[in-house]
Order: structure tokens, then C-alpha cells, then sequence
């Protein structure tokens, strides 16, 4: 008999939030981000439920073959590009695009010899000011005529990414990223990719030709000032259990590893099947919120390996068996998130590969 816990997938949650991508971006082609196994959600069920992308976008490789031999035939882009010249070969065989950010790959790609007449699409990154991957404003010009003359080469997007769109103060932080984009892209006639899922909802002047999001398909916010639910976001991912024990403890008794927890009354303690093992982090701290019966109460005490403590005052007819929400449906990811001092992307990610799936 498995454990109670399990990870819902919603794939219609996440067919919905790539409409609402598409209404705040009807213009722009869509590049659903799909890196890190889908953000915790499964590689292969997410790109069913988000095929009307234009294209998908990722890290990994393998995960891109998979998605080829799988049958999809929309744009693949390795959003951190290759790290070899056999990785070059997986690139062209298998139609990729591919992200070129550094000089090292501009070498490569120039000394590789294509087996096809038609060259590789590159997405060529520009760093106007996250500073983390891309060509300075400075070295862009040389970049952008290296790949024209090299053979490999054949179509070319231009592509930055926003360090504060998901910062509702930090406009003219965006405005000088957008101005030094335009300044070295400005007049080139060609497509460009700029907008993540923040830049997406609240900067329409960035979505350009491809948008590129990302936790807004899952469901989660972007911004620590607004909800999913305010921006019409579902949640895809339901983290449940069950109560398996149910402990009293009298006032001062503490309860699980170091007694980090210790009742100032006597009160009633559910004990959930659930630890960071399985993916909640054990950082949270008491009072990170928790759904059981479908009402809202506390996380108490230490998060254990297999298991974690739930405050069970004034709720009497909750016993073993009873079941409890972690995060999802009822219980944004943010909120969880935030209360454990985090941000909703890790806690999406970092399912254990113990976790029950089901969809």
C-alpha cells in the first residue's frame, strides 16, 4: 500500500493559463518553458497539455530529444545553448534551436561542419543587464557578423532576459534593459524574444515576436504583490495527504525533532504523511499555512523526513484519515512559499522522484 501523499497534476490548468498567456500576448508566438521537468510537473504530460505552443523551451538535452522522438515539431530552444561540439551534432539531427551566449559557443559553432545545407536556428542572447548569459551591447555587433558568415548558422532570433519584471516599483529598470535592447537590435529586421511570465502580464511594450513563460503556465505569480488568483492563474499542481496519527499533548510538551515546537495550551496534533523527502521544505517554519478538511491551519514544529505536524485546534472532527493540503488548490504555492522564506518555483521543482504523480 503506497503512502497517502501524491502530487495532482491538473492539465487543464495548465491549458488555461496558456490562454491567458495568449490574452495578455496575442500577437507574440508563445515558447512555453518547460526546463526542469516541467517545473516538477512531468516533462512529457505538460508539452501534451501545452501543444498549442508555438515552442517549447528548456536546459536539458535529453529532455528536448525526448520531446522530438515524442512526435512534437514545434520550435525546441536550448535556452542555455550547447557546452559541446557532439552536443552540435544531437542539435542538428534533431532540429533544435539553440541559445549562443559566449565566445566559446561562437567558436564551436563556426569550426562545425553541417551535414545539411539548411544551418542550425540560433536564438544569439544579449546582455543588456541581468549579467548572467549573453553578449554585451560592445561585443553584440562582432557576434551577430560571426554567425552570419558562419556556415552552421541560419536563422537568427535575438533574445534578452529582465533581472525586475516581477518588480512592480522597478519600471524604469525594464525601460533601460528595453532601450539598450532596441539600441543594438534596432533597425535589423529580425525576431526577437524578450518577455518572461512577469514582463508578459505587466510590460506589453516587451512581448516583441516570442514570449517566454514560465510559472505563470503552473499557475504560480510572478509577483509578490499579486495573487495567481487576481491574475486569473490555476493552479496545476495539488500537493495532498493524510492525516496519520492524531497526538494530545498537554501544555508545555513538545512535540517532534528538538521539541522546536512546545504547546502553550493543551491542543490536539495531526501528524501528516509528508516531509522533505518527498519535497516540502524543511525550512518552513511554524505557522506556514496547511489545508485540512479543506480549513485553513498551521504547520507545527520541525518538518521531519517522512512526516510533519499539523495544529488541530477547534477542529474536533478531524482524525486519521482526514485529508490535508499542502499547497494547490485551495492553497496558493506562493503563499506556502513565501511563509518558508522561499519563492513557488523551488517547491514546484523539488518533488522527490518518491512522489506518487497522478493526473
Amino acid at each position: 500500500m503506497s503512502r497517502p501523499i501524491q502530487a495532482l497534476i491538473d492539465l487543464s490548468a495548465l491549458e488555461h493559463n496558456l490562454s491567458v498567456v495568449r490574452r495578455h500576448a496575442p500577437h507574440a508566438r508563445v515558447m512555453a518553458v518547460i526546463k526542469a521537468d516541467a517545473y516538477g510537473h512531468g516533462l512529457l504530460r505538460s508539452a501534451e497539455a501545452l501543444s498549442r505552443s508555438d515552442g517549447f523551451a528548456m536546459l536539458e538535452l535529453d529532455a528536448a530529444v525526448r520531446l522530438r522522438e515524442a512526435g512534437y515539431r514545434q520550435v525546441i530552444l536550448l535556452l542555455e545553448g550547447f557546452f559541446s561540439m557532439e552536443e552540435l551534432m544531437w542539435i542538428e539531427q534533431y532540429h533544435l534551436s539553440t541559445v549562443i551566449h559566449n565566445r566559446e559557443q561562437l567558436a564551436m559553432l563556426f569550426a562545425y561542419k553541417p551535414r545539411a545545407r539548411l544551418g542550425l536556428n540560433i536564438f544569439l542572447k544579449i546582455n543588456t543587464g541581468m549579467n548572467r548569459l549573453g553578449f554585451t551591447p560592445e561585443q553584440f555587433p562582432a557576434a551577430l557578423e560571426a554567425l552570419r558568415t558562419s556556415p552552421a548558422a541560419g536563422e537568427i532570433t535575438l533574445m534578452t532576459h529582465f533581472a525586475r519584471a516581477d518588480e512592480c516599483s522597478r519600471s524604469e529598470t525594464i525601460a533601460a534593459q528595453l532601450q539598450r535592447f532596441k539600441a543594438v537590435a534596432g533597425g535589423r529586421h529580425l525576431s526577437c524574444s524578450l518577455a518572461n511570465s512577469a514582463a508578459i502580464l505587466r510590460y506589453p511594450e516587451t512581448h516583441a515576436d516570442w514570449v517566454r513563460p514560465g510559472i505563470m503556465l503552473y499557475g504560480g505569480s510572478p509577483f509578490a504583490d499579486r495573487t495567481a488568483a487576481e491574475l486569473d492563474l490555476h493552479p496545476a499542481m495539488t500537493v495532498s495527504s493524510k492525516i496519520i496519527a492524531v497526538q494530545t499533548l498537554k501544555s508545555g510538551e513538545g512535540i517532534g525533532y528538538g521539541h522546536a515546537f512546545r504547546a502553550d495550551r493543551p491542543m490536539r496534533v495531526g501528524i501528516v504523511a509528508g516531509g522533505y523527502a518527498d519535497g516540502y521544505p524543511r525550512h518552513a517554519p511554524t505557522g506556514t499555512p496547511v489545508l485540512v478538511n479543506g480549513r485553513r491551519t498551521r504547520i507545527v514544529g520541525r518538518i521531519s523526513m517522512d512526516m510533519l505536524h499539523v495544529d488541530l485546534s477547534g477542529m474536533d472532527d478531524v482524525a486519521v484519515g482526514s485529508p490535508v493540503t499542502l499547497w494547490g488548490k485551495g492553497l496558493p504555492v506562493d503563499e506556502v512559499a513565501q511563509a518558508a522564506g522561499t519563492v513557488g518555483y523551488e517547491l514546484l521543482c523539488a518533488l522527490a522522484p518518491r512522489m506518487q504523480i497522478v493526473t
